[in-house]
């Protein structure tokens, strides 16, 4: 079983069916499978073997994400490369990945012209369109490449994706995640969430990350997958009134932009059955806004090395018995998954008691094979025969699980260990606050101090000192904020989370 077997199921529920819709276009199951037969032809006939590695380079797009498939049926090793980092990052992700072959998109050109040469190993160069100076157009790479392109299935432990974590503390590493992983992540997906009839998936977030191994399981249902190839939110609203879309992710910074906007009281949402949420911490006031205003509102948390499903909280477990929302539930990260085993571990390696805090680690299937090329890195995160997460948290009486914050994201005032996540979440209390972000500044009388940076909402006015008694009144006086700041915006990575390390770097330098 490959990642192919997602997309042959689909097809085998009607080739006919549309599978990825772009700007009202669609290629059908029928037509998805053609093009991937033919390209991993032509990978084959450009020389690329079982285990070698394929990078793409792409903005969401059918094209590209059909491509995925063929890489599969040659047995080759699916590298996604986010447009959006930096061009050394991509440099070095693909240096690191071993890349052979590289499918790109013309609007990159010239980050693939400024990288290329220094990338000896990266013999192939296919671009997404017609052929230029530097790559071979993908038609021309394709055509003529038919024939047996069919290989054996490969062994479920074999490597079918390189992923890189991200690389904003130095240099990024590579997850290598297998079909069991993947095999696992859509299991607990079509086991925890609601499916009625043939799903549509909205994909407004990038295809090389949450979005892209959400298309699995839909495409195993036969599934329709409608592509945004930029962000719009206004367009991502009218786009599940049109096509009556039942199943989307988007992460709470642009979750916070959807409830922000004018349109979403007047678009029909009612074909909602499942608008999953996770990537960074939420708002639990937000979320009960959303669960109000959007609807069928479910969690997951996981990471590249866990992808996805660690934990999930279905729409219908964001509420009591009775109907009411549960406050307690929405900060909470859900319940383990089926197929993982959640411990909290001290720092001896050793489990705590219930509801006491510790290092969230995981056991399982869905648990990577390790970093590529990093023994050292891939000993470390699975001390103790678990897979450590970074993250900060405990199990309650009901197994509910919660993250308190990132280990390297504690702050230490006073002696007093205080969790950035907890003082974000009382500023996101106050009505004028959009987003924030919590990080601990060096102070000689506190040893760190509690420090935020904050984004308003458009119109909204709050001093600091406002929004200090706020949070005072809410978690007491040693947690809440020394300073205060209001910032226009907030530095975020190409998957949208906040970049506390560049707010710390800020601040320290103002």
């Amino acid at each position: 079983m490959t990642l192919a077997f997602y997309l042959d199921k689909g097809a085998s529920l009607g080739p006919d069916a549309p599978c990825l819709t772009l700007n009202g276009e669609s290629l059908s199951y029928g037509d998805v499978v053609a093009l991937s037969h033919a390209v991993a032809a032509a990978l084959r006939r450009s020389g690329v073997r079982p285990g070698d590695k394929v990078g793409i380079l792409s903005a969401n797009h059918p094209r590209s994400f059909a491509c995925v498939f063929g890489i599969a049926r040659a047995g080759a090793v699916w590298c996604p490369i986010n447009p959006r980092n930096a061009a050394q990052e991509n440099a070095d992700l693909l240096d690191l990945f071993d890349c052979t072959t590289l499918l790109f998109q013309p609007a990159f050109d010239d980050l693939v012209t400024e990288i290329a040469p220094g990338l000896p190993r990266l013999t192939t160069l296919v671009r997404l369109g017609e052929g230029s100076g530097h790559a071979t157009g993908f038609d021309d790479w394709v055509a003529g490449a038919s024939g047996d392109d069919q290989v054996d299935a490969a062994p479920v432990d074999d490597v079918v994706a390189l992923v890189g974590t991200g690389g904003t503390t130095g240099r990024p590493k590579g997850v290598m995640l297998t079909d069991r992983n993947l095999q696992t992540m859509s299991s607990i997906v079509l086991m925890r969430y609601p499916f009625r009839g043939r799903p549509r998936y909205l994909a407004l977030a990038p295809l090389t990350h949450a979005a892209g191994v959400l298309c699995f399981p839909i495409m195993a249902l036969g599934g329709e997958i409608v592509v945004m190839d930029h962000p719009d939110v206004a367009e991502f609203i009218a786009l599940v009134d049109r096509h009556g879309i039942t199943h989307t992710f988007l992460p709470p910074t642009l979750i916070y932009m959807v409830l922000a906007h004018e349109t979403l009281d007047t678009a029909d949402l009612s074909s909602l059955q499942c608008f999953w949420y996770g990537a960074a911490p939420i708002s639990t006031s937000r979320l009960a806004e959303a669960l109000d205003r959007i609807g069928p509102m479910a969690q997951l948390f996981g990471q590249s090395e866990a992808p996805m499903m660690i934990s999930t909280l279905a729409p219908d477990e964001h509420r009591s018995a009775d109907g009411r929302v549960d406050e307690t539930r929405l900060a909470s990260a859900g319940f383990p998954s089926p197929l993982v085993t959640v411990a909290i571990l001290g720092e001896d390696g050793r489990p705590v008691p219930t509801g006491e805090r510790g290092e969230v680690c995981v056991r399982g299937p869905l648990v990577m094979a390790g970093y590529y090329k990093n023994p050292t890195a891939t000993a470390e995160a699975s001390a103790h025969g678990w897979h450590h997460t970074g993250d900060i948290g405990y199990l309650d009486g009901d197994g509910l699980l919660f993250i308190v914050d990132r280990a390297k994201d504690m702050i230490i005032t006073g002696g007093f260990n205080v969790y950035s996540a907890e003082v974000e979440q009382a500023l996101m209390a106050h009505a004028a606050v959009r987003d924030c972000a919590v990080v601990g500044l060096p102070d000689d009388k506190w040893g760190e101090k509690v420090t935020a940076v904050v984004l308003l909402h458009d119109g909204a006015t709050a001093t600091p000192g406002e929004l200090i008694d706020f949070v005072k009144a809410r978690i007491g006086s040693v947690k809440a904020p020394k300073q205060i700041e209001v910032w226009p915006d907030l530095p975020r990575s190409t998957v949208g989370k906040v970049l506390k390390t560049d707010i710390r770097t800020a601040l320290v330098q103002h």
